[in-house]
């Protein structure tokens, strides 16, 4: 680029307004950067705004799914809960935009429609419409040296196409898009579509308020129970109080979730002393019960183990023999998928008031105008809940019309694959960083720790960049190649990189399958990262 070309208007534009939108924008902020967000929805928040169904809450201790960057912050702000649940998510994220003053770079209830890169000037124009627009209207653009996505990567909901669906003269509402006021589901006939995290979390409350709710399951799922609670005063004083040891303990666990580990094996203890170590687990609860023993993602017997003793538990639970046998996932791995954390989710099915309907073989055959067909059966249902998941980890990305060089898009890019560098850069996509999405720990870490740490990493190579004079940076062929081959071998040893599961896109027909996650472990990855920008950001073309 030549001295005499055009300068773009803002160091970065910054696609996303959640944990990792407003993390980077502060972050540029204090190495005197500038930066716009911009963001479809009315509010900042991200998937906490739009994920506002009943039971909505986090799978990670709400005291470690926080920010770390400011010890004030984390002095103030008390959590009531173990488990925050999205209204205090997305009390907090609000907190956190007007505490640092955030809202006055940030346009809400404006989409990012496209974005391409302009080889000539190494910036990006960036075509942004309102959010409530359609895909023809006119767009307003922008131009931004470098293009930082915080999309998230659990953002663009997957709604099945039901047969005459558009026949259904009730509510249909999709988990992921609750509407914003009440709904009032007293005295209705409820169906649920779905029975991973967000209908775990959702169908026992909706059961309290439903005359009537039917669950139409076709995958059953492995359930703990959260075991969530009030936080007491003198929890959250001992956590403020060692605050940094407690991050500095994250920050070199697999997860960058602290948590109480036995690396040993399920054999090193017989039978009896086996069971009171998952039950002790089971009483801690939530993904914590994942560390009950060290080999129960990598040793198929040992996970086999652990499945005979949740199987007993669930049987136990559930008064129905026939609903319980139901309920047990075939032949699955446990943990294969992203382990679900509930609340009074099996006893659920102990009511009266609940059905649970098999739909793995038929699944659901058409809507009616009063309800739908499924298992050769009618059901008539004033509202159907869709608890059906996302487009994960890369839907969001590529529903972007991104055109790096060449005029190639990501969503050509990635047809067969979401090839990467670091989970950061993408090669032919230059002064482009992805946050938290393929190639990067993402859910496999606590994701705000993550954010931080890549945010970090972003302003810090966008600052080396304008000391040494560079306008572009792009991940080489060959550096991603590696990276991405890298990543496949870090997960073939795990169980999890066989399991059809949204990790590897099963869940989205024609979506191929990858192992998309880094799961290496969190501190792994922060030492690759480092190692890069170490040595002059190694596979990475600068220029």
């Amino acid at each position: 680029m030549g001295n005499g070309s055009p300068k773009p208007k803002f160091d970065a534009v910054i696609v996303g307004a959640g944990f990792a939108g407003l993390y980077m924008l502060h972050s540029l902020r204090e190495a005197g950067l500038s930066a716009i967000v911009f963001d479809a929805a009315p509010e900042v928040g991200g998937t906490w705004y739009w994920n506002r169904y009943p039971g909505c809450r986090c799978d990670i201790e709400s005291t470690q799914y926080s920010f770390q960057f400011d010890g004030a912050l984390q002095q103030d702000w008390t959590w009531s809960e173990r488990y925050a649940s999205q209204p205090e998510l997305l009390a907090y994220i609000k907190h956190v935009a007007e505490r640092f003053d955030l809202r006055r770079d940030i346009s809400l209830e404006t989409r990012v429609a496209a974005a391409e890169f302009d080889e000539s000037n190494d910036y990006w124009t960036v075509a942004t419409q309102d959010a409530g627009a359609l895909a023809d209207a006119a767009t307003t653009t922008v131009t931004a040296r470098h293009l930082i996505l915080g999309v998230g990567c659990l953002s663009t909901i997957e709604m099945p196409r039901f047969a005459d669906s558009h026949l259904f003269e009730g509510e249909l509402i999709h988990t992921g898009r609750w509407p914003q006021g009440d709904v009032d589901l007293a005295g209705k006939r409820v169906g649920v579509i779905g029975t991973g995290s967000s209908g775990i979390q959702s169908i026992p409350l909706i059961a309290e308020q439903a005359d009537q709710l039917f669950v139409f399951q076709r995958t059953p799922n492995y359930v703990v129970p959260a075991q969530n609670r009030p936080l007491a005063s003198h929890e959250v004083a001992q956590i403020k109080s060692s605050y940094d040891k407690l991050r500095a303990a994250a920050w070199k666990s697999l997860s960058a979730f602290e948590f109480e580990r036995n690396t040993g094996s399920v054999f090193d203890m017989d039978e009896a002393d086996r069971a009171a170590q998952f039950e002790k687990y089971w009483e801690i609860g939530g993904l914590p019960f994942l560390g009950s023993f060290g080999d129960l993602l990598s040793n198929k017997a040992a996970n086999e183990a652990v499945i005979a003793w949740w199987k007993s538990k669930v049987r136990h639970i559930v008064d129905d023999p026939a609903i319980a046998e139901l309920l047990i996932p075939n032949g699955d791995v446990f943990g294969g998928k992203r382990l679900c954390a509930g609340t009074n989710y099996f006893e659920t099915y102990n009511r009266s008031n609940v059905s649970l309907v098999d739909v793995s073989e038929y699944g659901i055959e058409r809507f009616t105008p009063t309800g739908l067909l499924a298992a050769g059966s009618d059901y008539d249902l004033d509202v159907i809940v869709c608890a059906t998941g996302f487009d994960a980890m890369t839907g969001s990305v590529v529903r972007i019309d991104i055109t790096g060089l060449g005029g190639q898009t990501i969503a050509e890019k990635w047809a067969d694959g979401p090839h990467n560098y670091l989970g950061l850069g993408i090669a032919g996509f230059p002064n482009l960083f992805n946050m938290q999405g393929p190639g990067s720990p993402s859910v496999f870490a606590t994701m705000v720790t993550g954010i931080e740490h890549q945010g970090d990493w972003i302003t810090d190579c966008i600052r080396s960049m304008n000391t040494n004079g560079h306008t572009r940076i792009g991940a080489t062929a060959d550096s991603e190649a590696a990276w991405v081959e890298r990543v496949a071998q870090v997960a073939e040893p795990s169980l999890r990189s066989n399991c059809d599961s949204w990790y590897i896109g099963s869940n989205i027909e024609g979506k191929p399958r990858v192992f998309m996650p880094w799961i290496g472990g969190f501190p792994a990855y922060v030492e690759a990262c480092s190692h890069v920008a170490e040595n002059d950001y190694e596979g990475f073309m600068l220029s």
